[in-house]
């Protein structure tokens, strides 16, 4: 029993450190004898805490995976996939809150509930990631949602921050009904709701025509509306404008944190049948690929390029799951992990920038020489996303384009290779900028505080020395994708 209870406390832990935040900010904010202070920068260095203590928690509950099948003949499932798909959450929601201190200040944004609004979807991740049953997965996903709602309209004095919030809302509500309407067809097929169970359906009995049709379309509607929530081709129209008007580090949290446990889930869901969700997925992937290489380029903002980066960058997330093999999951996990990095390098850089208000590209024109080592920083991180060795980017991209070749997605990895060329232009423009072009108005900025640069210190050293050193992070990767399909 007491081993059963270990391998859950990350999940018990966080939930309630979240809650007592939650009662510590309400508290002491409307303190009068306190002075209703604003608590931004407590809560979040508690936040960090806990977030760092149920990293230590998932780690001392590893070793007890052997009591897996207590999990896999339920709701959840307990493996290798899972715990190591768990880190990577709790890694980006750690990197978000540590840049985030200095960030809500110079943003005018003293709400301390967002650090709330972080965790909550962070525990509705952890949970979404060894989900073994369609009941678990949409219980595990909407509450995740509705955090999401909420934080990018979260900026009340800002009109863009509250149209992000709304267009969320109104957009999103329609792919939650999507999903649950796949899952009851599904069920309405089957009768069956647990993953072990449709997995034995699919491939060991004979199914009709009609049940073949309902089962063909609640997949269709399930993975449209995956699609949605990972800004996928053509399901993407909401993602530019929520990223830009959202507050920049919330953006940096919606841009990596869902991606990671949705693809993970997804993961799961195209192990039970393929029905032709794979067809699906290579088209999306297509598509995602061309229009985040060709859209970016007439970008001119500095949020709005990294919108339009993500989505080309879950085109070729969605090759791993074109190919359905081993390989395209590990090819996958490869990727996903590298973009972690480069996403957090990324907007940490931003946050900084957006200390003197930088909004547009042009005004990036004097940061070489006011700033060279973020000039420098910024520059290897956009050479990292364009995929040019000796990077990790080209790394992930190799391994991906390598995966699809392997199971004959000839004209996948085509295109994949034709838009990374592409993209490159965009990418190289951002530097381009900052070296090379002189501003029509010089910007001193100012320097970077202390916790983005421990950070920046550490995402680029992954960033530098995957390529060189892959064999790490080659074998945690192929260890997930084994224990994914065992």
């Amino acid at each position: 029993m007491f081993n059963l209870f270990l391998a859950v406390s990350p999940e018990i832990f966080l939930i309630n450190a979240t809650f007592l935040l939650l009662i510590h900010g309400v508290v002491f904010s409307t303190s009068k004898k306190d002075d209703y202070p604003p608590l931004v920068s407590n809560v979040g260095w508690l936040g960090l805490l806990s977030v760092l203590i149920t990293l230590f928690l998932l780690a001392a509950g590893a070793p007890l995976l052997t009591i897996a099948h207590f999990f896999r003949n339920n709701l959840f499932r307990r493996d290798n996939f899972t715990y190591f798909c768990q880190i990577l959450p709790l890694l980006s929601t750690a990197g978000t809150i540590s840049m985030c201190f200095d960030s809500f200040f110079q943003e005018r944004f003293d709400a301390f509930e967002s650090i709330v609004l972080i965790l909550l979807p962070t525990l509705s991740m952890l949970l979404m990631i060894p989900a073994h049953d369609s009941i678990t997965m949409y219980l595990a996903i909407e509450p995740q949602s509705l955090c999401f709602y909420v934080i990018a309209a979260s900026k009340r004095k800002s009109e863009f921050s509250t149209e992000a919030g709304l267009k969320y809302l109104i957009l999103g509500a329609f792919p939650s009904g999507i999903l649950l309407f796949g899952c009851s067809m599904i069920y309405g097929s089957t009768g069956a709701t647990h993953f072990d169970q449709l997995a034995k359906i699919f491939t060991g009995y004979e199914i009709t025509g009609a049940q073949s049709s309902g089962i063909f379309l609640g997949i269709l509607f399930i993975a449209s509306g995956f699609l949605f929530k990972i800004t996928a081709v053509p399901l993407h129209m909401w993602a530019p404008d929520i990223y830009e008007g959202s507050p920049t580090p919330v953006t940096a949290f919606l841009s990596l944190a869902p991606k990671i446990s949705i693809s993970a889930n997804m993961s799961r869901v195209s192990m039970v049948g393929s029905y032709g969700q794979q067809i699906f997925f290579f088209f999306c992937s297509i598509a995602s690929m061309i229009l985040g290489a060709v859209a970016a380029m007439a970008q001119t903002k500095v949020k709005r390029p990294l919108a339009h980066s993500s989505i080309g960058h879950v085109g070729y997330i969605r090759t791993g799951f074109s190919c359905g093999t081993i390989e395209g999951i590990q090819a996958l996990l490869i990727y996903i992990f590298i973009y972690a990095s480069m996403t957090i390098n990324a907007f940490a850089i931003v946050l900084a920038l957006r200390q003197t208000r930088v909004k547009y590209i042009s005004e990036l024109g004097a940061l070489a020489k006011t700033n060279p080592i973020s000039a420098i920083t910024f520059s290897i991180t956009m050479f990292s996303y364009a995929g040019i060795p000796p990077l990790a980017g080209f790394f992930s991209k190799f391994y991906m384009f390598f995966a699809a070749l392997g199971c004959g997605a000839y004209f996948l990895a085509l295109v994949g290779v034709v838009t990374s060329v592409i993209g490159r232009f965009n990418y190289i423009r951002i530097a381009k900028r900052m070296f090379f072009d002189r501003p029509r108005t010089w910007i001193l900025f100012k320097p970077m505080d202390r916790d983005k640069s421990l950070l920046l210190a550490m995402t680029s050293s992954f960033i530098t020395s995957s390529f060189p050193y892959p064999s790490p992070l080659f074998d945690l990767t192929h260890q997930m994708a084994l224990s994914s399909y065992l």
